[in-house]
């Protein structure tokens, strides 16, 4: 054996049972287990993925359980699906994989197994490589292919990972959607046959369909009770996931790159790694699986994920391409009178040849237009510094418009197809840069370089992406390698990323594109957020992010107070109902201020105070989802609780209006059962308190029994409307508040969200 480093069973690497030839291998993380057959000479063959096992359960876990092939190859087994498949130089397309040896290496707060993998005739290797948090239970898996053949060997197909899932009444909760609608969730039992979740957009990858999902192993998925398996590919271009039910006892499930029009031709020498698939594994229902993610995301695959982020304006939806240097100072002056941090200046402030007035031109000429702005963005920087908040701006750089100095300059840096016209996107001339090229990447590094050596003061950059790919053709690829285009272009974003990363570490980015089509866990490393989506309609808002939260924590998930009517959906909605909404996430505004009157302003004022108070909570706090708004109950509602569970952050919406309609009581979870919590309002527009304002109830009552929350606001005649928003709070021990919001959709549904903020808490003797 060929240790890197033995570690102890503690940290759940390697189990000896007998001879070196029957050697299991235990990779754990704090509360679960995943259990290897990896014998010298044999096959590396999976055994075993759950809770955390016992030592003396490990010991026997052989005969307990059926056994796979933990990275199956394809050629001797043709029939079954597989997660490799090659053609050797020589025309070979078989694949026979044994164990060499298995290593170990601790890693900061992770422990690494690495098992080494050779096919038995061939110089092909493949590392099956394994990373076990310790302080998250999440197990991170990927794979490093190489060979020593003579001449290249072409992968055609190369997943992640694999995992075997026991038949029985197995649900899968996954999410789709398009366009300001992302983030849907979907649930459905697995069946025989094969089921496919895909992404082919070639730039964004989380618009139709995402790269995670979640298995309910007991039936009908809930969120806070029952066994889950959560899936996370973390990879920011092309995917495929692969559910297989075939004749046996078991679903399986594979997950990795997207082949199709990806072949790779791989040299000798050359190492191929594969992006890992993140595993996570509960006994707390979908809750619990997303709180491991929220965890795991927070401490190791999100930018500054522990790090409270500022409450923002931006300025799209108040100006959109209208922007000028005076309206910049009045945005940044109402922004900081309602308690603001920070200004971003959205699209169309630059272009010098081709001012930026639309989207049909100027992208890739990242200079300012001295007609809009003509103190320039220093002039932009010293108003901040005047109002004392800080300072963003929009780029979009990996894109061009074939209007523009760069494309006439680099018409060759382009993906284009041979032969072919160039295939235009948005505003009828938009193109996407080759980051394969190295040049452009250069380039793209140098806009970001650029913008901050000149203006070092910039605090936040919103990053944006509106094409896909829609060409097949990289102008810097050779011929022979044009199948390559994809996983190249994402191995040129990453390179970009990391060189931006080790410059600028302290720097705030938003990965945006067309919305939410980068919210992918690939791009999370090196950004500190991403925009949920385009669509600000405080309602669909309330579904978008509830999917979205299953796999990522609102810290990441920027959420705006906008106007009304909404500039998607024409809804009118009141501002305390969009206040509230915007408030479950990372909360910001997309607003023209002017427009709103003082009354508009004092409530968003005070919401923003508010907010401060219970934002650690929120963007730091474990998730507990109650009643969902697909279950069509009339109600939705959630909760933040704080890890030390004294302050916690409770959310009521009323989904549908009707005289006389009955609605559940929702039931708490997460508290302290032993702990007394305080009910507290926030932002209550109500003429009278609720009848428990102030009172304290213990953890056990509320997670037994829940709060009766009032269906409608007692206010004055004229400012009824058929939304009503309640922010409720009730937590624990000495201050506990109670923010509630409670609002209605369109003039048939109404819904209310109400927030409980559960501040220090303590035990009521």
């Amino acid at each position: 054996m060929n240790f890197k480093k033995r570690t102890n069973f503690l940290f759940g690497v390697l189990l000896l049972t007998g001879s070196l030839l029957a050697q299991n291998v235990c990779v754990s993380t704090p509360k679960t287990s995943l259990v290897l057959s990896a014998p010298e000479g044999g096959t590396l063959r999976h055994l075993y993925y759950g809770n955390r096992l016992s030592e003396a359960d490990l010991q026997n876990i052989s005969a307990a359980e059926a056994n796979h092939a933990a990275y199956p190859e394809y050629g001797l087994n043709a029939p079954v699906e597989t997660a490799l498949a090659v053609k050797h130089a020589d025309g070979n397309m078989t694949l026979q994989l044994e164990v060499l040896n298995v290593t170990t290496e601790k890693e900061g707060n992770a422990v690494t197994t690495v098992v080494a993998l050779k096919d038995k005739v061939y110089p092909f290797f493949v590392n099956v490589c394994y990373r076990a948090w310790q302080d998250a239970d999440v197990i991170e898996s990927w794979t490093e292919i190489s060979h020593q053949e003579k001449k290249p060997v072409v992968l055609n197909q190369f997943a992640s990972g694999y995992l075997p899932i026991r038949r029985g009444d197995v649900w899968l909760s996954h999410l789709s959607g398009s366009w300001a609608n992302e983030g849907v969730l979907t649930q459905e039992p697995l069946t025989p046959g094969m089921k496919v979740i895909k992404n082919k957009d070639g730039v964004r990858n989380s618009h139709t369909d995402h790269a995670e999902v979640m298995f309910s192993l007991d039936g009908r998925p809930q969120e806070n009770t029952g066994n889950v398996i959560g899936a996370a590919l973390c990879y920011s271009g092309n995917y495929k996931l692969r559910i297989e039910t075939h004749d046996d006892e078991y679903h399986h499930f594979f997950a990795g790159i997207n082949e199709e029009n990806s072949t790779y031709s791989l040299k000798k020498d050359e190492l191929f790694r594969t992006p890992e698939l993140a595993l996570t594994y509960s006994n707390e229902g979908l809750s619990g699986g997303s709180r491991n993610f929220h965890r795991w995301a927070r401490l190791h695959k999100l930018a500054h994920g522990t790090t409270p982020r500022k409450i923002l304006l931006n300025s799209w939806e108040g100006v959109y391409f209208d922007i000028n240097q005076q309206g910049m100072d009045q945005m940044m002056a109402d922004i900081a009178s309602m308690g603001g941090e920070l200004f971003v200046m959205d699209d169309g402030w630059f272009g010098d040849k081709y001012p930026r007035k639309n989207d049909s031109s100027s992208l890739g000429d990242w200079v300012v237009d001295k007609n809009k702005l003509p103190n320039g963005i220093e002039g932009l920087l010293s108003d901040a510094k005047k109002h004392g908040v800080k300072f963003g701006i929009w780029i979009e750089p990996e894109m061009a418009n074939t209007t523009s100095e760069l494309y006439e300059k680099h018409p060759d840096w382009v993906l284009k197809a041979s032969e072919r016209d160039v295939v235009l996107g948005r505003g009828g001339t938009q193109v996407v840069l080759d980051l394969a090229n190295p040049a452009v990447q250069d380039f793209v590094f140098g806009v970001v370089d650029n913008l901050m050596t000149s203006y070092p003061e910039i605090d936040y950059i919103k990053w944006d992406a509106n094409m896909s790919v829609q060409n097949h053709g990289s102008q810097y690829l050779t011929k022979d390698n044009q199948s390559h285009m994809y996983i190249e272009f994402h191995r040129g974003f990453e390179k970009i990323c990391q060189r931006i990363r080790a410059k600028y570490p302290d720097l705030t980015i938003q990965a945006c594109a067309s919305g939410g089509g980068r919210a992918n866990y690939g791009v999370l490393p090196y950004f500190d957020e991403f925009w949920v989506s385009d669509n600000t309609d405080a309602l669909q808002r309330v579904y978008m992010q509830w999917g979205t939260s299953y796999f990522f924590p609102a810290i990441a998930m920027a959420s705006h107070i906008s106007a009304a009517p909404n500039h998607q959906t024409f809804r009118t909605i009141p501002l305390k109902y969009r206040i509230d909404v915007a408030m479950s996430g990372r909360l910001g505004m997309e607003i023209q201020p002017k427009n709103m009157t003082e009354e508009e302003k004092a409530l968003c004022k005070n919401a923003i105070a508010e907010y401060k108070t219970i934002r650690p909570v929120v963007q730091l706090g474990d998730i507990y989802r109650l009643l969902s708004p697909y279950d069509k109950q009339g109600v939705a509602s959630l909760m933040y609780v704080a890890s030390e569970k004294d302050k916690a952050v409770f959310y009521w919406w009323k989904t549908e209006h009707f005289c006389n309609q009955h609605l559940p009581r929702v039931k708490m979870a997460g508290l302290c059962a032993d702990k007394q919590y305080r009910v507290h309002e926030l932002n209550r527009i109500d003429n009278v308190p609720l009848n428990y304002e102030g009172k304290s109830f213990s953890g056990a009552y509320l997670m037994a029994n829940g709060l009766e929350i009032p269906y409608n606001h007692k206010v004055d005649y004229h400012k009824q409307n058929d939304y009503s928003s309640r922010v409720k709070v009730n937590l624990s021990g000495v201050k506990v508040r109670f923010m509630g919001t409670v609002g209605t959709v369109g003039t048939a549904s109404l819904l209310s969200h109400t927030r409980m903020y559960i501040n220090n808490v303590r035990v009521m003797k």
